[in-house]
């Protein structure tokens, strides 16, 4: 291995501990010991690849953010219409939420930290929203009287609950919850040819083409983390 595979095997193991740690203990209480312990490299490892904690936290949001727009421009490109191209987007969003530690730790600490971020994952959902049922619309799948941004409205605030709520029971962001969603949702935003195209619980070949891997976590250090 050389010297520049292994810097980037330290700098993946710390970003991924700094995810458990910030996922555990939220960003004030995370402590950088804890993270280093937790990766298995010492504190001057750390240091030589992140100056601060900000830095660090920095790190996991741009890895989440990067992860989010791979999946979810995959979900689009291959879901057979704009509106169930969405569909896919939150089950792949909410599959991720729930199984990656680095999405999950990412999006809430872009969310809901202080510390300046270069990302706005919210931001960008409202977006893909807007965006996308604005081509549906195009596309013929929608009702000529819907009103696009109450929709668009309807949609990220109901999805972004689901991922509030899961902070404290990940069933939440499950395949069958958001399936449900789309249930209650569809008659609404959906013409009657269009929805009998649809599939609300998400197009089987999109969804399992992003099924995130199984990663252990690091080795738990609770103390270092708590007050390192």
């Amino acid at each position: 291995m050389t010297k520049q595979e292994r810097a980037m095997n330290t700098r993946h193991a710390l970003i991924r501990s700094a995810a458990h740690a910030f996922d555990q203990f939220g960003y004030t209480r995370a402590k950088l010991a804890g993270i280093s312990a937790g990766a298995g490299v010492s504190s001057g490892a750390l240091h030589f690849h992140f100056d601060t904690k900000a830095a660090m936290a920095a790190a996991v949001e741009s890895e989440a953010a990067r992860t989010l727009h791979a999946l979810t421009r995959h979900a689009r490109l291959r879901s057979p219409s704009p509106l169930q191209g969405l569909i896919d987007s939150s089950h792949v969003i909410a599959q991720q939420l729930r199984w990656d530690v680095v999405v999950r730790a990412g999006f809430h600490l872009n969310c809901r930290t202080a510390h300046h971020s270069e990302v706005n994952l919210r931001q960008e959902w409202l977006e893909c929203v807007r965006h996308t049922l604005a081509r549906s619309a195009v596309y013929g799948q929608m009702p000529q009287q819907a009103v696009q941004e109450e929709l668009t409205a309807t949609v990220v605030g109901a999805t972004a609950g689901f991922e509030a709520l899961a902070r404290h029971d990940r069933n939440w962001l499950s395949r069958q919850t958001v399936t449900g969603l789309w249930h209650t949702l569809l008659p609404q935003l959906a013409t009657p040819k269009a929805l009998v195209q649809l599939q609300p619980a998400g197009t089987e070949a999109v969804l399992n083409a992003t099924v995130p891997a199984a990663v252990p976590p690091p080795v738990a250090h609770p103390a270092p983390a708590l007050s390192g």
